[in-house]
Formats: C-alpha cells, structure tokens, sequence
C-alpha cells in the first residue's frame, strides 16, 4: 500500500519538465532529484516528502525518450504517479526503473493538489482519504507487479539469475 500527498499537474508535462536537458549530464539519482520539476514546478523538491504522488492530467511524460525523467521523479522520493495517459516511452522507462504509474480518469478529476491518497497496487485501487472516495484503475499483470516490487528491469533480471544459480 502506498499512501501520500498529491502534487498535481496538468497535460503534456514533458520530460524537459519533469527534469531539465541541461542536467542530462548527471547520471546519480541523488542529483537528478534536486532538478526534478524545476522548470515547472520550482517549489516541487522542497514540497516533496518521501512517498508522495504525482497526478496529472494527459500525456504525462512527452517529449524525448530520456530514463533521466523517471528517475529523477523515482530518487525525489514520488512512490507512483497517476495520470488520465502517459506518453508509452515514458510509460515504459518508469516501469523499467520500478516507478509504478496508474491510469484513472476519475481519480484525477476528481482530486485536487495537496489531497492524501492511499493506492493499491496488486488491486488497482486508490482511494482519496481527504475526501472518502475510491477509484479503480488496471492492476498490473502478476509480472509486471513482480518487476516493480523488485524495483525495476534491472534488479528484477539479477534476481531471476541468482536464482538460477542455486
């Protein structure tokens, strides 16, 4: 179960957005995430606290195809993000990198920035505890849920290998 407070975006966040071509140079995650949002949101790394959530409305994630984005968002402590849509390249560098990322018109229609919500991976439910209402989105496929707890593409590969080893 993952619980937060929501940071809440509109359309289009592109990754120059969500972090800056300018640090694309910086490949630690730690440093990634004291850019994440600057150019959007310049308050975002100083609101953050671990576990947080980010929302937005449609197309989250356009523009290049850069893994920086999500794991900047990842390393800046945001636990998933939650969208009405994702650009697919963005959808599937989060994934990679163990970053879960829910669809669900409802829930962002109907919560606002700063509202606590508690989300369900396995059931793809979230619920809004400021308001009391819950919302339904796709739970991912067994696999996927695996790759994601094991904390991406990455780890989740090491771990199949050291298995089949022993």
């Amino acid at each position: 179960m993952l619980k937060g407070k929501v940071h809440k975006y509109g359309a289009n966040v592109d990754t120059d957005a969500i972090i800056p071509a300018r640090y694309l140079n910086v490949s630690d995650p730690d440093q990634l995430a004291g850019h994440c949002m600057e150019d959007i949101d310049k308050d975002f790394v100083n609101r953050v606290e671990p576990g947080d959530i980010i929302m937005a409305t449609t197309n989250f994630g356009c523009g290049s195809s850069r893994e920086h984005a999500p794991l900047a968002i990842k390393a800046a402590g945001v636990s998933s993000i939650i969208a009405k849509s994702f650009a697919r390249i963005f959808f599937r560098n989060a994934i990679n990198i163990g970053l879960p990322l829910l669809e669900s018109d409802e829930a962002v229609a109907k919560t606002e920035d700063g509202d606590t919500l508690e989300v369900d991976l396995a059931k793809g439910q979230i619920k809004n505890s400021k308001k009391g209402l819950e919302f339904k989105a796709k739970p991912y496929p067994d696999f996927m849920s695996q790759l994601i707890a094991d904390g991406g593409l990455i780890e989740h590969t090491k771990k199949r290998i050291s298995r089949r080893r022993v």
